[in-house]
């Protein structure tokens, strides 16, 4: 494993290399973004360990963000200073005390928690789970009485599903549990090992225990699929080729018993969402806020990936903490205010379910007819020239036309979301913000469909994220990130001045819930 010493050396040379290459070229670095990055490599150091929901790390991490706060003159605006607290509860397979085996002819082949398989962690899961093992191809001709009390093996559909694509398949009642061979198929394959198998929840909110009815689900990395078909007339691989050509696919018992024993540990945690504003000029208007969000926690400490356990999170999310850190210090410096007020707004639990924005959405510390928009950073990867910009949200409300209008002088195409069935517009923090009525936008760097930056954003995702690779030392381009620093200054300028407040557009599925 690389040691916290060795990986944060391998991220500072790494950056001076991309320095070194800027000077070469006879750019002058930008010492905003210098600044910036420094601030990154405070936030995704491996001192940080991750920032996990409520892990020491995020604790070191949210101290930093801070006291980075107070030093740019911003005013708590927290429950506690600072902070407002989130209660959450948390349930994570404990992978020493549980156990994944197939018995067969008097042996048991053992599996390994995270690379080979996993479970989806519900509350009251049973302890046990053991069953005969059945394969599903065809749901229209199965038998009912073949699935009672099995563990039925399926192939998974891709995460996210293109157009066309088949529907995943459904798991009966009367099974005991099920096993999804993942595909490597869509525009976010599955990426193993995973960090760990948990559930983290609101402590607020209700969570009925798992039906005593419903399957227990697992998932098997495609890699160790072949396990589950030995003694079959069938492959795994050539089940799925069938599929892949549309033919039809037999049901069939797998030879073999599924015993599993799962140990949940159930504990409750807290972690802090961080709060701050910088008060309007305007009379009237600082009684309206501009929400500058962007979510603190990562994956933590997780399952080693290529010797590394450590999930740094650098581009996902510490690099736009970091910008708010730097936007702030920034209008500190010049002694800038805007006629509206900016509410800086850092929050926990992105990764668990949007859990920090959910929670401050049902107890804002502002009231939130006075929060006139949202702009948040998140999905970001500035890993190829900003030339095209995808705005989730830009045809919900009025920000759209502001946008558009800001990033005409910085030559940046605007576009909506060319890849509606990933469901970015719901999968980050500003849809909190858009469910209280409050108009929103999300940014990620665009491409052309077949270019070379297309190629990059698929790898990226392919390789680095939620992994220990989205780290310090992975290549990025530091003039556009700078651009889009840049960009997202002069955004947060035109939305806090601009005469008007942000209106939903007529025929906004937000429109209709919500007026202003």
């Amino acid at each position: 494993m690389l040691t916290a010493n060795n990986k944060s050396v391998a991220g500072s040379l790494g950056f001076v290399l991309l320095l070194c290459c800027v000077l070469l070229c006879a750019t002058e670095p930008d010492k905003a973004t210098r600044r910036w990055w420094s601030y990154t490599e405070a936030l995704a150091a491996d001192n940080m360990e991750g920032r996990d929901t409520g892990s020491k790390g995020y604790a070191a991490a949210e101290d930093y963000v801070i006291q980075n706060f107070r030093d740019a003159g911003l005013s708590a605006a927290g429950t506690d200073g600072f902070r407002q607290p989130v209660p959450m509860r948390s349930r994570k397979l404990n992978a020493r005390a549980s156990a994944f085996q197939i018995f067969r002819d008097g042996s048991a082949k053992t599996f390994d928690w995270f690379r080979q398989v996993t479970v989806a962690v519900r509350p009251g899961m049973p302890h046990t789970v053991r069953g005969p093992l059945y394969f599903i191809g065809d749901p229209a001709t199965l038998d009912a009485r073949k699935t009672r009390g099995a563990i039925v093996v399926v192939l998974g559909v891709p995460r996210i599903r293109t157009a066309g694509a088949p529907p995943p398949a459904k798991i009966p009642e009367n099974a005991a549990g099920s096993i999804s061979v993942d595909s490597l198929g869509g525009p976010e394959p599955p990426i193993w090992p995973v960090p760990y198998a948990a559930s983290v929840t609101l402590a607020e909110a209700s969570q009925k225990p798992m039906d005593l009815h419903t399957p227990v689900a697992f998932r098997i990395n495609p890699d160790d699929a072949e396990l589950l078909f030995v003694g079959t007339p069938f492959t795994c691989a050539e089940l799925q080729h069938r599929r892949d050509l549309g033919q039809a696919l037999p049901n069939f018992a797998i030879p073999g018993t599924l015993e599993a024993t799962l140990t949940v540990d159930d504990t409750g945690i807290v972690s802090d969402n961080i709060l701050a504003t910088l008060p309007g000029s305007d009379p009237v208007l600082r009684n309206q806020y501009v929400v500058l969000s962007a979510h603190l926690d990562g994956y933590g400490i997780g399952e080693p990936r290529n010797g590394d356990a450590i999930y740094n999170g650098a581009f996902d999310d510490a690099a736009y903490v970091a910008l708010l850190i730097d936007l702030a210090q920034s209008l500190h410096d010049s002694d800038t205010t805007f006629k509206r007020s900016l509410l800086f707004c850092v929050v926990t639990g992105e990764e668990k379910g949007l859990l920090g924005s959910r929670y401050f959405a049902a107890h804002p510390t502002i009231p939130k007819e006075q929060l006139a928009a949202d702009l948040n950073l998140d999905q970001l990867r500035p890993i190829f020239p900003l030339k095209i910009l995808t705005v989730l949200g830009l045809h919900e409300s009025t920000l759209g036309q502001i946008v558009e209008h800001v990033a005409q002088s910085f030559g940046i195409r605007i576009q909506a979301d060319p890849e509606p069935e990933r469901n970015l517009l719901r999968r980050s923090d500003h849809f909190s913000f858009m469910q209280i009525g409050v108009p929103a936008l999300n940014f990620v760097f665009g491409y052309e469909k077949g270019s070379p930056e297309e190629k990059s954003y698929r790898e990226w995702y392919a390789e680095r994220y939620h992994s220990p690779a989205d780290d310090l030392a992975q290549p990025w381009d530091p003039e556009a990130a700078a651009k889009f620093n840049h960009f997202y200054a002069a955004l947060v300028k035109a939305v806090a001045n601009a005469p008007e407040r942000p209106q939903w557009t007529p025929g906004s599925q937000f429109a209709k819930e919500h007026t202003n």
